[in-house]
């Protein structure tokens, strides 16, 4: 096997972090220009509310299927192939969603960047999960994700720069592409290359379905990540709406995305860090639940506040959703070769895909207690007691052999 040859500052480590950095800045980039963009196609008030929450649950809808395509693909035809073919889709459909002038066009455009989004982070932690030595891969994971979300940052800083959504969107289509040039150089996985020398079938996304373990393991690392897009896509991205109904002038939700996607940066490697020491994925996984429920609960006892203190708490909500790289190293962790990148590239996307049924839950009891504050609380608590019990539930991975098949 190859994986003693690299170390977590190797070529493959840093290509990673790159594509996923930009990977992010495309992903959250419309979060930051959401009321820009839809109020030049000729929306106004709540017509941006209600279009930018479709919008961006077309998009991770994208995310699901993209997430089950490239998965397949990954664990058929290779790691590598993912990571050529997602960046090179996202990349050419962010340049095309420069050139929209309707809310259809948006839509579809978004939902085919949504699928080229959702290869890039799971290929890149499966690749060096099974490259690098076992006690490695959790600080290599953290530093492609900790360096990756910087994206986000990015992408606000394009747009206070420039101020102009649609000169955003080139760019990043054209970062990526450039990417594609260092991605040459980069070799696949000794452990996938000897399990494509058998006869053992790969890629068999139903498998997940025939297993009555193997099935329970694929949704508790699902449910395990939704607390992390319950803080992106609700409290982050309508962070101006929430602002409004708690008395908070002024938010600037692309702002808050810069601020928790900053923090995440730290929490992230922290998290990564926090795992190695503890010798336990599970520990330092309940540590960051901890300190997301904090700051969600600061989140909400802000009322009269000031749009500063919310950035900040929005700082400390993506700190605490450093937890993302743990749920996403278990996630290639819990399963064998055969369907490794099927699990690492789905299960993140599933996540994110998760999105319109939280948004669809923060609607549904918004409408019940007749109060937008109310909806996102009590939303909150319901994800977060789902994530908490399957992490219960999950195994231990840390240090775990991955030179392992399902069968």
């Amino acid at each position: 096997m190859n994986q003693k040859q690299y170390s977590v500052f190797s070529l493959p480590v840093i290509v990673g972090a790159l594509g996923l950095f930009v990977d992010v800045y495309d992903l959250l980039l419309f979060s930051i220009i959401r009321k820009p963009s839809l109020a030049a196609l000729g929306l106004r008030g709540d017509e941006i509310t209600n279009t930018g929450e479709w919008i961006i649950s077309i998009q991770m809808i994208g995310l699901v299927v993209g997430g089950i395509f490239w998965g397949v693909l990954g664990d058929k035809r290779g790691r590598l192939n993912v990571l050529f073919g997602s960046i090179l889709l996202y990349s050419i459909a962010n340049i095309a969603n420069g050139m929209v002038h309707t809310i259809p066009q948006y839509i579809i455009i978004r939902f085919i960047a949504g699928i080229g989004l959702a290869g890039e982070m799971g290929a890149s932690i499966t690749l060096v999960s099974e490259i690098l030595p076992k006690e490695k891969r959790g600080i290599a994971a953290a530093i492609i994700t900790s360096l990756g979300v910087l994206g986000a940052v990015l992408a606000y800083e394009v747009y206070n720069y420039f101020q102009d959504w649609r000169l955003c969107y080139y760019i990043g289509g054209g970062i990526g592409l450039l990417l594609l040039l260092l991605r040459v150089s980069i070799l696949e996985s000794g452990m996938y290359d000897e399990v494509k020398k058998t006869t053992i079938e790969r890629g068999n996304f139903f498998m997940f379905f025939t297993n009555k373990d193997r099935f329970f393991r694929y949704m508790r690392g699902v449910i395990i990540g939704l607390p992390v897009w319950y803080a992106i896509g609700v409290l982050i991205t309508f962070a101006d709406k929430f602002g409004k109904e708690m008395g908070i002038a002024n938010v600037d939700p692309g702002k808050a995305v810069m601020y928790q996607y900053f923090a995440l940066c730290f929490g992230d490697l922290a998290a990564g860090i926090l795992s190695n020491i503890l010798k336990s994925r599970k520990k330092a996984l309940f540590t960051f639940f901890i300190i997301q429920g904090i700051f969600t609960i600061l989140y909400f006892l802000q009322a009269g506040g000031s749009a500063e203190r919310m950035y900040w708490l929005c700082a400390g909500l993506g700190f605490g959703s450093g937890f993302s790289v743990l749920y996403i190293t278990m996630s290639a962790e819990q399963f064998g070769t055969n369907l490794r990148a099927t699990a690492a590239i789905s299960i993140p996307n599933m996540v994110r895909g998760g999105l319109p049924l939280i948004l669809l839950l923060f609607r549904g009891i918004r409408s019940l207690t007749g109060h937008y504050v109310s909806g996102g609380w009590i939303t909150g608590i319901i994800l977060m007691a789902m994530a908490v019990i399957a992490a219960y539930y999950t195994k231990e991975s840390f240090g775990k052999d991955l030179n392992f098949v399902e069968t």
